[in-house]
């Protein structure tokens, strides 16, 4: 008894012994890294906004001349008009501020975009060094958004249609015959540098280049990015140099596109505009140059093009 007691007692020594010296040389265990934020879908463009020291001579071009009807508008405090909303379609709006108090002030307030999951969209922009808020907020329209500035200092929104919202509350309604258009196909805003805009939405956003071109062949002027998962596309307005207020809304702009541009122009001619006659652009579309009463431009824009374009072939 006393051999067999003997022998299991050293042999549990032995092993106590062999797993301390184990737990000493054991490597430590490392903290998961944690999973990388992946980016929500970008569908499209959901609006431009714009502001007006005229809000009726803005209501007359947007609802007389494109004839597009406004179904609400938003006060902030109430009683005090913070703005109203020209409806394209269900998905993107004209949104017109009264507040445009100095004539050299920019026209253009802000662009958007529309996503599929905004707080996803905050999560992951903060995880590529991009300021974000540190919460999303309430909007009074009923929606959820954030904004952020791009390398041009322009407001980029991003922005969530949500059930109960005004825009939701309305889906399939003011959608008259009247429409100019069915669809902002593109905005246009000034850049400066073009690699750092396309550290922000090629890098980051995961917008990719489909055409550029320019007044000649020589130079690039223009850089249209579409979303990346949509066909609207936001387009580079570059080698900009101090532009006037009429210049730059020549540059901040958007596009509507229709099936034909003569039938749009035989349209806001009935209307009562005399606008310049369309054109074919360089990028091979015809294309028809409209402007409402603060500068800001409004292109009529054909889908495809009638003509080889120049400087590069599009890229589907």
């Amino acid at each position: 008894m006393k051999r067999i007691f003997g022998f299991v007692l050293a042999s549990i020594l032995f092993a106590a012994s062999f797993g301390c010296s184990n737990s000493r040389t054991a490597v430590p265990s490392q903290p998961e890294k944690p999973q990388p934020v992946t980016r929500p879908a970008i569908v499209g463009v959901a609006h431009i906004g714009l502001r007006t020291d005229n809000l009726a001579a803005a209501r007359k071009f947007y609802s007389g001349v494109l004839g597009f009807q406004e179904p609400f508008t938003v006060d902030d405090p109430p009683g005090k008009l913070l703005l109203t909303y020209f409806k394209v379609n269900d998905h993107q709006y004209i949104e017109v501020f009264p507040e445009l108090n100095d004539p050299k002030q920019d026209r253009l307030s802000h662009i958007s975009f529309e996503t599929t999951d905004v707080e996803q969209m905050r999560a992951y922009l903060a995880s590529r060094g991009v300021k974000v808020p540190e919460k999303l907020e309430p909007m009074l329209d009923g929606n959820r958004g954030f904004d952020v500035f791009d390398p041009d200092g322009h407001d980029v929104e991003f922005v969530q249609f949500m059930p109960g919202s005004l825009h939701s509350r309305n889906f399939g309604k003011f959608l008259p015959e009247t429409r100019i258009s069915q669809r902002i196909i593109h905005l246009g805003v000034v850049v400066q540098d073009q690699a750092k805009a396309d550290s922000f939405y090629k890098d980051i956003l995961g917008f990719r280049e489909t055409w550029h071109g320019g007044m000649t062949d020589k130079q690039t002027d223009w850089v249209d990015m579409r979303v990346p998962e949509g066909t609207d596309w936001l387009e580079y307005m570059l080698n900009v140099q101090n532009p006037s207020p009429k210049e730059l809304g020549v540059m901040h702009h958007f596009a509507l596109g229709v099936p034909s541009v003569k039938t749009g122009y035989q349209a806001v001619l009935k209307r009562g505009m005399k606008p310049e006659k369309p054109q074919i652009g360089r990028d091979g579309k015809w294309q028809l140059n409209l402007y409402d009463p603060n500068f800001t431009r409004v292109e009529l824009m054909e889908p495809e093009p009638v003509r080889e374009p120049c400087c590069s072939p599009f890229l589907k």
